[in-house]
């Protein structure tokens, strides 16, 4: 399959480059900044560039859109004469914004991705949908070829699990930071902790959340609470949160 991929991003560079590994021919590569485009095409043997009309749609067999979730319909609009199969990458984004086109789908990779981190991504879930069967064998046929974890999930579950991984990720990304933050503020490092971090993920490989949760507020340590919510008058942000996770994970 020969594929050309709309965007250079994190979600694109880890694309680009898992499809490359596995033989994929790319054809190529779309950015508005030339210079990203290019690093991208370089790493995977592929053409930049910046004009969406000089994506070679002839000899593509498909097109992966992974741009930012307010730019796909804009950029699907201007690929409407395209009759190979296009697809999005997005978590958020319905798979009807894609709906002007003959074949159609999504291939919403499930991970955090950044440009420079190298990750397997054998292990990367990919969640798939397609306006009809043949579509989606052919997007599953991809998906095999660089994950070992190939789900079909439509846009509803695929917007429940954004949501979840949002919870998941993201916003214990930025716990991490203010635990980074608290920990210099007073000449500590952050290696400290990170132990600890790699633990508490390691539980829920085995474990539900709720069984293997730890800490004051699911001892009802009233003491210890009201001490570090005294350390935190000055972060009245860090306090706010502080307050409202406690009351949370007491309740169960």
């Amino acid at each position: 399959m020969r594929v050309s991929i709309i965007g250079s991003g994190n979600v694109a560079t880890h694309i680009a480059k898992a499809l490359r590994n596995a033989n994929v021919t790319l054809l190529n590569i779309w950015s508005y900044n030339l210079e990203n485009a290019q690093m991208l095409a370089n790493k995977v043997d592929a053409i930049a560039v910046t004009k969406l009309s000089q994506i070679n749609t002839d000899d593509s067999d498909a097109v992966l859109i992974s741009v930012k979730d307010d730019a796909i319909a804009t950029v699907a609009s201007q690929l409407v004469n395209y009759s190979g199969l296009i697809a999005h990458t997005s978590g958020a984004v319905t798979i009807d914004v894609l709906s002007n086109h003959k074949n159609y789908g999504v291939f919403y990779p499930l991970q955090t991705f950044s440009k420079h981190k190298e990750l397997d991504f054998g292990n990367v879930p990919l969640c798939l949908e397609a306006n009809d069967t043949s579509n989606l064998d052919s997007l599953k046929q991809l998906a095999k070829l660089i994950s070992k974890s190939v789900y079909e999930v439509d846009s509803e579950q695929r917007k429940t699990l954004h949501l979840a991984a949002v919870f998941a990720c993201n916003f214990p990304n930025y716990l991490y930071g203010v635990a980074q933050q608290l920990l210099a503020q007073n000449h500590l490092d952050f290696d400290i902790i990170k132990p600890l971090i790699i633990e508490t993920a390691n539980k829920i490989q085995t474990a539900l959340p709720m069984e293997v949760q730890t800490g004051p507020a699911v001892r009802n340590d009233e003491q210890t609470l009201k001490k570090h919510e005294g350390m935190l008058q000055e972060h009245p942000e860090w306090l706010t949160i502080y307050k409202l996770l406690s009351e949370q994970i007491k309740k169960g």
